[in-house]
């Protein structure tokens, strides 16, 4: 499932479609899940709305649950879903302060910590 289905080996292509065949719920969470893959890996956020639609007619609630969460914030999901800009480097930064915190276990406050990270 977490596999291209071009980059599956026959084999495991043929399982995959009998699976799926059987479980329309299955295929169409499938269907879903690759279309906003492509969305993400193409950015082509503009596609947002009318895949949001799509799952929507599914009897999919954990699908729907996703989506409703996408809609709290809509502007912001479509701008990550087109622009080619991303927050990696600061999640970067922010992940080895919250590593140092750790390693300090607690014991010191926020004077420590700025000295630690700027040393670092």
């Amino acid at each position: 499932m977490l596999t291209h289905p071009d980059a599956l080996p026959e084999t495991e292509r043929l399982k995959l479609k009998s699976v799926l065949v059987h479980c329309p719920e299955l295929d169409a969470l499938t269907r879903h899940v690759r279309a906003f893959a492509q969305m993400l890996t193409q950015l082509q956020g503009g596609r947002l709305r009318e895949w949001m639609a799509a799952v929507r007619t599914d009897d999919l609630p954990s699908m729907h649950t996703f989506v409703n969460g996408l809609e709290r914030d809509l502007d912001a999901v479509i701008a990550g879903l087109t622009l080619p800009w991303n927050s990696g480097i600061v999640e970067g930064h922010v992940n080895r302060i919250k590593m140092i915190k750790r390693q300090m276990y607690g014991r010191a406050g926020f004077s420590l910590l700025r000295k630690r990270v700027l040393l670092a």
